[in-house]
Formats: structure tokens, sequence, C-alpha cells
């Protein structure tokens, strides 16, 4: 037989629901906030070989007198300019201010990083403009039967 008290425990309340509810909403919110502050903190690790030689980033033909590219090389941008006072050159596309990436700005003739305007000279890799506190490190570069090769950063690594 089952008695008042058996009925009592096993029917759920109206408050008793409402306060599980609030709970699991608090621990889901926590849980929301956490996960991607934690996984920022403690990026996963990458898997990469290094740096496996000079790496074939296009033909001469791709980078006109004038432009510049974002290409990716051992697994890290690499910006490829060419302009009439330098020829061909390469550089970390990575913004010595805030780490953003960088773009080619035709119209001025620089490289620029998007996060607070900073411009960089194209043929030194030099601060000209804005908040970056060093020149972008400019890579190896070599141009071997019409095809251009970037190898590793040269001089200041950045970060160091």
């Amino acid at each position: 037989m089952t008695t008042q008290a058996d009925l009592q425990t096993s029917v759920t309340t109206r408050r008793g629901f409402l306060k599980w509810l609030l709970g699991f909403s608090v621990v889901t919110t926590v849980a929301g906030v956490a996960v991607p502050v934690v996984g920022y903190l403690w990026p996963p690790a990458r898997k990469g070989v290094g740096y496996a030689g000079p790496t074939v980033v296009g033909a001469v033909k791709d980078f006109p007198v004038g432009t510049g590219k974002v290409v990716p090389v051992d697994n890290k941008p690499v910006i490829i300019v060419n302009t009439s006072a330098g020829g061909i050159k390469a550089f970390s596309a990575i913004c010595t201010h805030l780490g953003c990436i960088v773009d080619w700005k035709k119209e001025k003739g620089v490289i620029h990083s998007p996060c607070h305007d900073g411009l960089f000279n194209p043929v030194t890799g030099a601060v000209v403009g804005g908040p970056p506190p060093r020149p972008i490190p400019p890579y190896e570069l070599a141009i071997k039967d019409g095809k251009v090769y970037v190898g590793k950063p040269l001089g200041q690594i950045f970060g160091s």
C-alpha cells in the first residue's frame, strides 16, 4: 500500500522544479562563459612539422608591381609585396602592435594593419604610422625559375 508520505516524496512540487530549473540555468550559463575563456587561455597545441625549407608561394607574374598578397608559409601568414622601389619582398603579416593580420593598401602603397591603422614601409618593414612599436620582420625570399620562394624569418622574430 502507498502511504501519503510516499506520494508526497515522489511528486515534484512546482517550487522544487523551479529551484532545479534555476540551478540548471546558472550552471549552463557559467559553463557557457567559462569554456571559451579556458579555450582562449589554453589553446590546443598545433601539430606542425616546423620549418620544412623554402615554400613556393607563386610565380613572379602573380605579384605584379604595386601589389601585395598575404600567403601562408609554415602555418604563418606572410605578406609578399612588389614595389617599383624595392622589388619583391616578404614580411611577417602579423602586426607588431596587437597581432592583427596586415594587408596591402594599394592607394597609399603601404602595408596596413587594420587594428589601429598601423602603417609599414613595403621596402623595409619599418613603421611609418600608427601605434606599432616595432617593424614587421622580413622573411628570406628567393626567385628561381620564375617562382617565388619564401624561407625563414630574418633578424628580429616577432614576440622576442
